[in-house]
């Protein structure tokens, strides 16, 4: 990871980084989420967001209407996948945990939920603008 030059500069890390400041609280979110969001300007893009979830923390089982990608750049978090089975969901394989340094694709429309097992730091990317379908 690149760093300044300086020698007598403090390193810059997740924990004093201003990219990791002016999260706020979004609209009907889960308890224990925060959020810095980009600007968006171009149709085909991606939305990125800046998260950060509070240990014991939780989504509920949804889904988005476009690939996503985590990056974990502190924490550790589970995903379990879902499908649909005798009129209901029910799990799809064991939960894929990621851990810090990790990254966690997911397919459009594609069940799940996340469960935050430590307090975590997140790199978000989601295909065109974000969209989320609680089931």
């Amino acid at each position: 990871m690149a760093q300044s030059e300086r020698t007598d500069e403090k390193p810059v890390t997740s924990a004093t980084s201003a990219v990791w400041h002016h999260h706020v609280s979004a609209p009907d979110a889960p308890k224990g989420f925060t959020v810095r969001t980009t600007v968006p300007g171009n149709a085909n893009g991606v939305e990125v967001m800046l998260e950060r979830w509070e240990a014991g923390s939780a989504e509920p089982i949804h889904s988005h209407p476009g690939d996503d990608m985590t990056v974990v750049v502190e924490g550790k978090m589970a995903i379990q996948f879902f499908k649909q089975a005798d009129g209901g969901l029910v799990p799809d394989g064991e939960p894929v945990v990621l851990n810090k340094g990790d990254t966690g694709y997911v397919k459009a429309g594609r069940i799940h939920d996340a469960k935050y097992l430590e307090p975590c730091k997140l790199v978000y990317v989601h295909d065109n603008a974000f969209g989320f379908v609680a089931r």
